[in-house]
């Protein structure tokens, strides 16, 4: 009995082993050192360098289309004439935004290991 328990524990081990070396998708965390070219330090000893690293657009400057239709603030000119009295106006129709999101040094960074460990998909950055 106690063989065959010793030949199961080995069949696990290997098992476990063979999974771990594939090396599956896993959750990273770095920091990025470097904006351009971009590198990301994951310990003391590990920088990604930018051949390595995906990003999406949650870590990216990117533009919108946005459709608005509302109503500006009333505003002032500050003389008695009538041209420069408060007004507001309609702010209508499809407009580019531009979203702020792109990394900047220092950043901490939410990453996933691809499978094989030579890519990292950069997911997310910490909210400060």
């Amino acid at each position: 009995m106690r063989d065959m328990s010793d030949i199961i524990r080995s069949i696990r081990q290997i098992v476990l082993d063979s999974v771990n070396a594939q090396k599956l998708s896993t959750v990273v965390y770095g920091t990025v050192e470097s904006v351009a070219p971009l590198k990301v330090r994951i310990d003391q000893k590990l920088v990604l360098e930018q051949e390595h690293l995906k990003l999406t657009r949650a870590v990216i400057d990117y533009e919108v289309d946005m459709t608005v239709d509302h109503v500006t603030e009333n505003r002032s000119g500050g003389s008695e004439y009538a041209a420069f009295e408060s007004h507001n106006h309609e702010y209508k129709g499809r407009k580019k935004f531009l979203i702020h999101n792109g990394l900047v040094d220092g950043d901490k960074v939410t990453m996933i290991r691809v499978h094989g460990g030579q890519q990292y998909l950069i997911i997310d950055k910490e909210v400060v």
